[in-house]
């Protein structure tokens, strides 16, 4: 079940990702941290981009929410 979002930041289609659908290890643009297997996520990307896999990108539901607040975090190195 995915939705379209409009924010600041553009049009975005979102994706809701249950705890028992994670099976692999993401990381959240939003914090820089792991969403590990068995963690509830969103899964976002441009809403005119068609929803090419190399777009789309996995944030916690919570910095989900908060992007337009504070922006990504630079990866750590």
């Amino acid at each position: 079940m995915q939705r379209t979002e409009s924010g600041a930041d553009g049009d975005w289609i979102v994706r809701p990702v249950t705890a028992t659908q994670t099976t692999k290890m993401y990381r959240c643009p939003g914090c820089d941290h792991e969403i590990r297997p068995g963690t509830a996520h969103v899964v976002a990307w441009p809403a005119d981009d068609l929803g090419t896999v190399a777009d789309r990108r996995h944030w916690h539901t919570a910095c989900w929410s908060a992007r337009t607040r504070r922006g990504p975090t630079p990866r750590r190195r």
